[in-house]
């Protein structure tokens, strides 16, 4: 299955939502999760320990590679079509001691990364499970430096190879190396959890809208369109916690629908891109104070999450 293929497969039920079943719709990460933890995990994360390096194109690099770290397009195969992420198993850039995926992991926190079910390059016909490493404070096996090549060719060979993805952009290679390597168990200093709420969702929604932004002014398309798949992965999470309350969802589904035509449109050139890019995030900003006042009534309050997951 080609890139555009798996993207069509993996964006197809955010784009049927307006004309959903009344069953209620999954949150993805609950399906990942051993169930007596779904609660917790999809109310509190690990704290992200980064360290953002001093210049300003280092920093851009950080900003793109933290926003494909959220897309399950990079991965392919698969990892794509289940919905799956670098996120899901390295919650944060960290570990995930709660994942537990099907014919993936045994004890809740491993995944089998020579599974067949995900590659057919690494695929080793056999089942065996390791705990997946928090990537700010496990020991790493491969050199952390800048200058050495062995992290970035590690990464392009866990995407290309253990799941399948396609060739990333070196842009977008370069990216996840430098978050990787920004991650660090000294910045997280004592914290060890944030909440997962609206606020939190819309500031990282806003921080990927600037990331494509700045890939499009920046003549990176294929690190725009990348990027664009973690914004409407972000935007079908939010739409699955408010399922709940109609117009917020209505109104979520509507913003995917005119994201994906600013980004589909044949005829603009990356001016026009911009400028049209521009126009939806006005749109967003005059739906947030909404959607943080309906936020009580959402799947991001707790008790209602509980009510939710409860069979």
């Amino acid at each position: 299955m080609d890139r555009r293929r798996t993207l069509a497969a993996l964006l197809i039920g955010l784009a049927g939502l307006g004309a959903r079943a009344p069953d209620p719709l999954p949150i993805k990460d609950a399906l990942w999760t051993v169930p007596e933890r779904r609660l917790v995990a999809l109310t509190r994360a690990p704290a992200e320990c980064l360290t953002l390096p001093a210049g300003r194109d280092q920093r851009a690099l950080v900003a793109l590679g933290r926003t494909v770290f959220q897309s399950p397009l990079l991965l392919g195969g698969q990892a794509a079509r289940s919905g799956l992420s670098c996120a899901a198993c390295h919650r944060n850039g960290r570990g995930n001691p709660d994942f537990h995926f099907p014919g993936l992991s045994k004890a809740p926190g491993t995944a089998d990364v020579t599974s067949s079910l995900m590659s057919r390059v690494r695929g080793d016909g056999r089942f065996n499970p390791a705990v997946i490493p928090d990537l700010a404070f496990d020991t790493p096996t491969i050199a952390r430096s800048r200058t050495d090549p062995a992290m970035r060719q590690f990464i392009r060979g866990l995407i290309v190879e253990e799941f399948d993805g396609s060739e990333p952009p070196p842009r977008v290679l370069d990216g996840l190396t430098a978050y990787v390597l920004a991650l660090d168990r000294a910045a997280c200093d004592g914290k060890a959890e944030q909440p997962v709420n609206a606020s939190v969702h819309i500031g990282e929604l806003v921080l990927e809208l600037g990331v494509v932004r700045q890939s499009l002014a920046d003549d990176e398309p294929q690190s725009a369109r990348l990027a664009m798949t973690a914004v409407r992965h972000r935007l079908g999470q939010m739409a699955a916690r408010y399922q709940m309350v109609e117009r917020d969802f209505q109104r979520l589904v509507k913003l995917d629908k005119e994201l994906a035509e600013v980004m589909a449109n044949p005829a603009s050139d990356q001016s026009s891109r911009i400028a049209a890019l521009d126009r939806w995030s006005g749109q967003l900003g005059r739906s947030i104070p909404r959607l943080i006042a309906d936020e009580p009534r959402s799947l991001y309050d707790p008790e209602r999450l509980r009510e939710h997951l409860t069979p």
